[in-house]
This record gives structure tokens, C-alpha cells and sequence, in this order.
């Protein structure tokens, strides 16, 4: 794989780290690939109802969950090549991809570099075509964090994330995942933070031709409409959904509903 990704390194010279996962369901094979200081639980609102028709592989990224903490700062490849050396020790032949946030980049990004292990993708709340104000915004949320501690800003992201209903009825749920955030290793968080800040997708999105499936939420602000309409136009076979008055955390707000979207999307393609 090209770079791009601020690492230096060939994906040649990229060590695999053993990451962490989970298998269930029957069916085709179907990977999910969480995002930021998140891990594989984050799909645990979507899982049970997809595992009925699909084999379902979640793993925690490096660094993240019970997944080996890496050795060095990493870039995106590292992330992809992790990504292969899973499907390789599942010996699965080639999978279903979708992911949240930073894992909507990588899985097109995984798609670019392995276009034969991909049968489709999802990109669930995830950004590409950044204005400079909408790459001076996320930037700014890093160094914030570099200059305060992760602890002092991360309080300030809940409501980017979770819309104000979910927060007064699911107290718990949003502590849950602020201190999931916390509990990871802060270089690891920063490493990653670093990685959706300043991938840009849009110069090679063209060339990933699988059917992709786009969803965001109406008031997401880091990765809003006006960008997955503008992933939508740069991919070849795609379809996109704006889910109504939700924002960034739509894995737990409508785990059930991307599910079904997701699933039908998949029969559409004869995958059931």
C-alpha cells in the first residue's frame, strides 16, 4: 500500500500485531473495525442481530482492548496490515468490511491495498474530503488534548458524540465510554487521533470498487453529511443513508437500525 500515512514505512516493512477478536454467527464472514480508544464491545448493539446471517469477526485494534500494545508509533498501514494478518490466521478467503470512524478509513483503505480479500465495505461515520477550517477542527481537538491531557478535553467531545437524549437517559452508557477512552494507553489514543486527523481519503477513494454501504448521522459534526456525500460521489458503487437528528456515536444509538440497514444492504447483494 501506498503511503499516506505519515508512518515512513512500507507495508513490506510493517510487523503484524495479534490482535484480539471475537467469532460468532454463521454465514458470510463479516468484519467490523472500531474506532478510536474504542474497542471490539462497540459493536455489541449490532452484533446479535446480524450473527443469525453472517459470521461475525470483531477484534480490538492495536494498542486497544486486550490487543498487544505496539512498540513504536504507527500509521494507517499498520492498522491495514493488522487487519490482513487477522484474515489470514482465520483463513478466511476474502470477508464482508465495515467500520466506525477511524475504522471507516481503514476499511477502504484495507480494500485499496487487498482489493481480492474484500467482498463489500461499510463506512459508518467516517470523513473524507476536509475543507482547511474542517482539518483545522480536528486538529484542534488534538492539540487540545496534547497540551491539556486527554482527561481535561475528552469531557467537551460527549456532546459531538452522543445526541442530548441519549446522554440524560443513558448516564452510565456515556461514562462507560468516556472511561474506555481513558483506560487506553494515551500514546496509543494520541497515535490513533493523530491517524483520523490527517488521513485523507479523496485522492484514492475513486479506486476502491466494491459496493459500499455509507452511513452518518444528520448531526455529526466531524463527519457530517456534506462529507459522506462527497464519499458517496468519489466511490464507484455506493449507496448512502443519513440517519435523522443523530450524531457520531450511532453504533449505540442505532445499533439495531444500522443492522438492519447493513444486512438488507448485503441481501441486496445476494450475501445472506
Amino acid at each position: 500500500m501506498s503511503g499516506g500515512d505519515g508512518g515512513g514505512e512500507s507495508s513490506t516493512d510493517i510487523v503484524a500485531i495479534d490482535c484480539a477478536y471475537t467469532v460468532e454467527g454463521n454465514g458470510p464472514p463479516l468484519v467490523l473495525v472500531h474506532g478510536i480508544g474504542a474497542a471490539r464491545d462497540a459493536w455489541r448493539f449490532i452484533t446479535p442481530h446480524l450473527t443469525e446471517h453472517f459470521t461475525i469477526i470483531t477484534y480490538d485494534l492495536r494498542g486497544h482492548g486486550e490487543s498487544p500494545l505496539p512498540h513504536d508509533e504507527f500509521g494507517l498501514d499498520a492498522l491495514v496490515v493488522d487487519l490482513e494478518a487477522l484474515r489470514a490466521r482465520l483463513d478466511i478467503d476474502a470477508w464482508h468490511v465495515a467500520g466506525h470512524s477511524l475504522g471507516g478509513m481503514i476499511g477502504p483503505a484495507y480494500a485499496r491495498a487487498y482489493p481480492d480479500r474484500v467482498l463489500s465495505l461499510g463506512l459508518f461515520s467516517t470523513a473524507a474530503g476536509r475543507t482547511e477550517e474542517d482539518s483545522a477542527k480536528v486538529w484542534g481537538v488534538v492539540h487540545a488534548m496534547e497540551d491539556k491531557g486527554i482527561e481535561n478535553v475528552l469531557a467537551t467531545l460527549t456532546d459531538r458524540w452522543f445526541t442530548d437524549g441519549f446522554i440524560a437517559a443513558n448516564p452510565d452508557l456515556v461514562e462507560r465510554r468516556l472511561q474506555q477512552v481513558i483506560s487506553t494507553d494515551p500514546d496509543v489514543f494520541m497515535n490513533v487521533f493523530r491517524i483520523y486527523a490527517g488521513i485523507e481519503m479523496m485522492p484514492w477513494l475513486h479506486e476502491v470498487t466494491h459496493p459500499s454501504l455509507i452511513i452518518t448521522g444528520e448531526f455529526d459534526g466531524g463527519c457530517n453529511p456534506r462529507l459522506n456525500k462527497l464519499i458517496d460521489a468519489a466511490l464507484p458503487n455506493s449507496e448512502l443513508v443519513i440517519l435523522k437528528d443523530l450524531k457520531h456515536s450511532i453504533l449505540a444509538e442505532a445499533g439495531p437500525q444500522i443492522a438492519e440497514l447493513h444486512k438488507a444492504f448485503l441481501v441486496k447483494l445476494g450475501q445472506s
